[in-house]
C-alpha cells in the first residue's frame, strides 16, 4: 500500500464499512462479544460497530501502565480495567464459549495487544479475533497480526483525527487521519490557526 499523509473521511468511511461486511461474513450470524480498548479507539470502534450486521454485545477496557517493583526492581506492566472499582479483564464467565473481536485503533509493537488477546484468551472462547484502524508493521515486536486492518503504515508517523490525538492532546474531532513525523506534527500543532 502506498504511504500517504492523509486519508480522507470518505476513503475511512469505505474502508471501515468493507471490514464490517468482513466482520459480519465471518461471523456467520453469531452473537460477537467485542471488547473495544479505550480511549482512543472510540470512533473507530463505534463506525465498525454499525457496519457490522450479526448480534453484538460490548466490552470497554481501558489500558492503565504502571511501574511494578517486586525484589528490589522495577518493571513496567499494563493492566487493564473494565469496572472502575474492578482490576483486570472482563468476567471470563461472559466470553467463554462465544465469538470475540478485540478493537483497538493502532497496532505497533503489538506487545499491549498481544498481552490482552492472551488474558482474554484464558476465558476460552469459540473465537478471538483482532480489528485495528492502522496497521503499523514495521516495529511489531511480537508476532501478531490483526484479522482485520484498516489501513497499513509506516510507524515513524504519528496520527491525528478519526479518534485519535496528536502528541499536544487535540485533533481528536478531525473528520479526516493526518500524520507526520513526530517532529514535524509538534511543530505543525504549534503553528496551527484557530479555525
Amino acid at each position: 500500500m502506498a504511504k500517504a499523509s492523509a486519508y480522507s473521511a470518505a476513503r475511512i468511511a469505505s474502508r471501515v464499512k468493507e471490514l464490517g461486511r468482513a466482520v459480519s461474513r465471518d461471523a456467520r450470524g453469531r452473537r460477537l462479544e467485542i471488547v473495544v480498548t479505550m480511549d482512543r479507539s472510540f470512533m473507530f470502534a463505534a463506525d465498525l460497530i454499525r457496519s457490522i450486521d450479526v448480534p453484538v454485545v460490548l466490552h470497554f477496557v481501558r489500558e492503565e501502565v504502571r511501574d511494578v517493583e517486586s525484589g528490589g526492581r522495577t518493571r513496567r506492566e499494563v493492566f487493564f480495567s473494565n469496572r472502575p472499582a474492578k482490576i483486570g479483564v472482563i468476567d471470563p464467565l461472559e466470553l467463554k464459549g462465544r465469538d470475540v473481536l478485540l478493537v483497538d485503533a493502532v497496532l505497533d509493537s503489538g506487545v499491549t495487544q498481544d498481552f490482552l488477546l492472551r488474558r482474554i484468551g484464558e476465558s476460552k472462547p469459540r473465537s478471538l479475533r483482532m480489528a485495528v484502524l492502522l496497521d503499523k508493521t514495521s516495529r511489531r515486536r511480537v508476532a501478531l497480526e490483526p484479522d482485520y486492518f484498516g489501513f497499513r503504515t509506516a510507524s515513524n508517523m504519528v496520527w491525528s483525527g478519526y479518534g485519535l490525538a496528536a502528541s499536544n492532546g487535540t485533533g481528536r474531532n478531525g473528520k479526516n487521519l493526518v500524520a507526520g513525523s513526530p517532529a514535524k506534527r509538534s511543530k505543525a500543532g504549534r503553528s496551527r490557526k484557530k479555525r
